[in-house]
């Protein structure tokens, strides 16, 4: 699935929702679904600057493509990421890269986030695209 059809699917699903409470609910929930990254991948190198919370983040390169794992010792960022990481998953380099990750304003996250929760969507954003272009590199 390409990244647009699945940030299209995340819209649709975000529209059932009419107050930002159960879509805070959903946003909970999947992070519950997020690919748990391994407890020895739980340092320093993998916790994202500039999140208020801590929020660990690795990725593995298989195949051409990008495969990440991540959590978070709070649910609603763990959920944040986890929408990431359902975009981003299985992507190649050049398309994360290429990604304007649109699904974040059409469903209005930006927006109802604190000032410190949107710094750190911004932070996790960049740091999935640094793993893309690094493995861009290496990879072309």
């Amino acid at each position: 699935m390409s990244i647009q059809e699945i940030e299209q699917t995340i819209i649709d699903e975000f529209a059932a929702f009419d107050e930002w409470l159960d879509k805070y609910a959903y946003i909970i929930d999947l992070g519950k679904e997020c690919p748990v990254i391994d407890e020895k991948d739980k340092t320093e190198s993998n916790l994202i600057k500039g999140c208020q919370s801590r929020v660990w983040l690795s990725c593995e390169h298989r195949d051409g493509r990008l495969w990440f794992r991540a959590d978070s010792d709070a649910v609603i960022t763990k959920g944040i990421i986890s929408l990431l990481i359902r975009v981003l998953n299985g992507q190649t380099p050049r398309d994360i890269l290429a990604a304007d990750l649109h699904f974040i304003d059409q469903i209005g996250l930006k927006e109802h986030l604190s000032p410190t929760r949107s710094n750190g969507l911004t932070s996790m954003v960049k740091q999935i695209k640094m793993y893309a272009l690094a493995y861009s590199q290496i990879n072309p």
